[in-house]
């Protein structure tokens, strides 16, 4: 399996079917997945793989496996998806990671990664990310990785929630 990304830690690679168990610990998990309507169920961890697998040919990215270098195992999920905020649609870093894996600076890691991937290989002029208002962890990375406060917005699936975003030149400044 080829790897679009290396860390320190990790390797990133596009997800494949056989992911479905190890997705399934992270976004089927209802401790994990707090800040969503619902942990996904295994019609929806198939749906998810599937969507990351369209994204992939339509954008030439998406979320892709996230690998733990030590073991090899699958720990969850970072990218760059094409996602709906303020009216527009636009790239967004996210991800998922195994909660046995939270506080160990491995989001920051990951998700600096993808940001940097990013803007060497694509020619859009900002990536955002967004998380509902209260998600401390997720808006904490955002702010790790360079990224500023620009907004709140309504969003029908999860109510309010922080935009964040960078810009190619802001990136540019602390590259």
């Amino acid at each position: 399996m080829d790897y679009i990304l290396e860390t320190k830690r990790l390797f990133l690679r596009e997800m494949t079917d056989e992911d479905f168990s190890s997705l399934k610990k992270v976004i089927g998990d209802p401790e994990n997945m707090v800040y969503y309507a619902k942990p996904y169920d295994d019609e929806g961890v198939q749906r998810w793989i599937d969507w990351c697998k369209d994204s992939y040919k339509k954008n030439g990215f998406g979320l892709w496996a996230v690998i733990l270098k030590e073991t090899g195992e699958m720990i969850g999920d970072c990218g760059i998806s094409m996602q709906p905020i303020n009216g527009g649609t636009v790239p967004e870093i996210g991800y998922h990671l195994r909660k046995d894996y939270h506080r160990q600076g491995i989001g920051k890691e990951m998700t600096r990664a993808v940001r940097d991937y990013f803007f060497e290989h694509f020619d859009f002029d900002e990536v955002y990310s967004y998380m509902e208002e209260d998600n401390l962890p997720s808006y904490k990375t955002a702010e790790a990785n360079g990224m500023t406060f620009r907004n709140m917005y309504k969003n029908g699936n999860y109510g309010m929630c922080r935009v964040y975003s960078i810009t190619r030149e802001e990136w540019k400044k602390i590259k």
